[in-house]
């Protein structure tokens, strides 16, 4: 590690500390020629997919646009930031364990609007309109009659504790 104050590449760990998280690491240098001391975070380098877009073109996997467009999505409803946060990090985990080089930018859409549906149906109905591309207003109310059906078959199961 270089000394960002004269370049020096020896210096001594004084402090190391894990985030909350545990993904971080928090080291308090001194360098061994001007004694002036540092601080550095380390994070484990993940090995995320290559997305395949509609056009064909391939891009990294960017936990940051998955992020823009479920807190687009969550914007002014009644949903925690740690709930949201949770949805963007078990995205992204999901496809870190499944380990496949590329994914398309259809399937990340399908697991984010499987977690936009638990966590909000106006949160999912907004992420579908964008992420569907709707024709016309048809095709919406239509989306929306297929969520109330199944949110009104659901209830009776509730309504026994099951």
């Amino acid at each position: 590690m270089k000394c960002p104050f004269c370049d020096h590449l020896e210096n001594r760990v004084i402090d190391s500390r894990l985030s909350r998280e545990g993904d971080i690491t928090r080291r308090r240098r001194e360098c061994e020629q001007c004694n002036k001391r540092y601080t550095t975070y380390e994070r484990i380098e993940e090995v995320l997919p290559m997305v395949v877009k509609k056009d064909g073109r391939r891009e990294p996997f960017d936990r940051v646009k998955i992020s823009a467009g479920i807190q687009r999505a969550c914007e002014k409803r009644p949903i925690s930031v740690e709930k949201v946060e949770q949805s963007i990090s078990e995205v992204e985990r999901y496809f870190q364990d499944k380990g496949d080089k590329e994914i398309s930018s259809q399937e990340i859409g399908r697991l984010v609007m499987e977690k936009l549906r638990a966590l909000d149906e106006v949160a999912y109905v907004r992420f579908a309109s964008v992420y569907r591309e709707f024709k016309d207003i048809s095709e919406f109310v239509k989306e929306l009659k297929n969520l109330k059906d199944v949110e009104s078959a659901q209830k009776p199961l509730s309504a026994f504790g099951k």
